[in-house]
């Protein structure tokens, strides 16, 4: 049994109490937020309350939500030291880490013997430390790029290596579908290879601009997957449920390819992979956690230096500041992985002068085209991420007339169905990593466009169980998903 507030319940509020419980323990964390807040309603005085929808917030990525609930928790209780866990962590997804380090070390004074939140001070205090360092050893000087201290050419493949390897530097069909089945076996690529694709798809993405923009004939199609999120064994299901990526099945994947799952690199790697092979017919959008700060706390760079080196995770990092921002298809359909702006007046022009080659800003318009969302009414609210924004349907309304579009694609939110329509179906969202984060029993989707009509075609999907997703706990400090421990109550 969870403990209690030691003060004395009204019926009205055990009974909300109590529904949390059930929530909580069948991970329905959208109603533990409703029945939260209807508590809140009641007693908004109770920091128990607070911290706890602080938690169903992050459980959420409602990180702006889950700081706001954790603060006013400690304004009611400054000795209550779950706030300071919670809003330690909120901070720290946020990336606020000196901000976060200094609730940590409250929790770990008070609780010394707590073995959670001694770890999650001493990664806190690296981050800053590291950050520190960074910031000492900056200079003017143009940063010299990771592939100028490559040598692929002399790297040695040895003789027991029975591998996948390139074709005489290139990647092929046959390279591709036995890459995938190496890594369907959780076996390690070459990492000659992995720095062949690297630098070559860098150099690709490179010379696109900031919005693409293609055209759909109208006997073609293109289907549209949103966050894969490091679930390799579900992006090989997606690819036999709707066939390998060709000159005839073109697709987008629309960011957020790596983080939270076991297999970023599997994923990441294949995707760039039929990128060199297919580059006008397969497609890849930047999203939020193709960012240092993102990878830094939810599991690729950690994946990375696990399976290879510090060095290839710096080359991901290069890579990663050259994907696209957006799409455009047929000049009426806007694809992007977060959402709309924080101002009026953005045209598709300004997207195209996007200098996207860096880490994302906290704000503008590079920013919201990663991290924005949709919300249900008119105008714009502040971001339940903390970052960017939320946008009505009043919004969206006048940015499709202003740049003469039909309606806007995104990504970016895990949806129960895998995808959801709003704004009057101006705004559609798509999530293609099923079960996120192995605990969230959505369904996954994808999205079929016509050149004939633009009419968007949605499949669903289930999660993919393989007896050897559990090996993926070799890697130190990570899971099936990247997540903190509840800790409720």
């Amino acid at each position: 049994m969870h403990a209690r507030d030691c003060s004395v319940l009204t019926d009205k509020e055990e009974n909300r109490s109590l529904k949390c419980d059930v929530c909580f323990s069948d991970k329905d964390y959208e109603n533990a937020i409703k029945y939260y807040s209807e508590a809140l309603e009641l007693n908004s005085s109770n920091a128990i309350y607070y911290s706890n929808r602080s938690l169903a917030y992050l459980r959420t990525e409602c990180y702006g939500y889950a700081l706001a609930d954790a603060t006013k928790a400690l304004e009611i209780d400054k000795n209550y030291i779950k706030g300071y866990y919670r809003r330690a962590t909120s901070n720290m997804a946020l990336g606020k880490f000196k901000a976060a380090l200094k609730d940590y070390e409250t929790v770990v004074r008070v609780r010394p013997n707590d073995k959670d939140a001694r770890m999650k001070y001493q990664e806190c205090n690296k981050i800053v430390k590291q950050k520190a360092f960074e910031r000492a050893i900056a200079s003017d000087e143009i940063k010299k790029s990771v592939v100028d201290s490559l040598d692929i050419e002399n790297m040695t493949i040895e003789d027991d290596y029975d591998g996948p390897k390139l074709e005489d530097g290139k990647v092929t069909l046959t390279f591709m579908k036995e890459m995938m089945d190496w890594f369907k076996d959780q076996k390690k690529l070459h990492r000659k290879c992995a720095y062949q694709i690297l630098v070559q798809v860098k150099d690709v993405l490179s010379k696109l601009p900031s919005l693409v923009e293609i055209t759909l004939k109208e006997a073609e199609k293109i289907t549209i997957c949103g966050d894969t999120h490091g679930q390799y064994y579900d992006l090989l299901n997606i690819f036999k449920l709707n066939g390998l990526p060709s000159e005839t099945n073109p697709y987008l994947f629309n960011g957020d390819f790596v983080d939270r799952g076991s297999f970023s690199l599997e994923v990441i790697l294949t995707l760039f992979g039929f990128k060199l092979l297919y580059p006008d017919n397969f497609h890849l959008l930047r999203g939020n956690h193709e960012t240092d700060n993102m990878n830094q706390m939810y599991g690729f760079e950690g994946e990375v230096k696990a399976k290879y080196t510090a060095q290839m995770f710096q080359l991901f990092s290069e890579v990663f500041q050259w994907l696209p921002l957006a799409q455009c298809i047929n000049s009426k359909v806007l694809v992007m992985h977060g959402g709309l702006f924080s101002e009026d007046g953005v045209t598709l022009e300004d997207l195209r002068k996007i200098e996207r080659n860096r880490q994302p800003p906290d704000s503008g318009p590079m920013c919201d085209l990663l991290w924005s969302d949709p919300q249900p009414q008119n105008g714009r609210s502040v971001s339940k991420r903390g970052v960017s924004c939320q946008f009505g349907p009043d919004v969206t309304e006048r940015f499709l007339d202003q740049n003469k579009l039909d309606y806007i694609v995104r990504s970016h939110e895990v949806k129960a169905e895998g995808y959801e329509v709003t704004h009057s179906g101006k705004c559609i969202t798509v999530f293609s990593a099923p079960n996120y984060c192995d605990q969230m029993g959505n369904k996954g989707a994808y999205i079929h466009l016509r050149g004939s009509d633009l009419k968007p075609e949605f499949h669903q999907f289930t999660a993919v169980v393989s007896i050897l997703y559990s090996k993926s706990l070799y890697l130190l400090g990570l899971s099936s998903c990247v997540v903190s421990p509840i800790w409720l109550w």
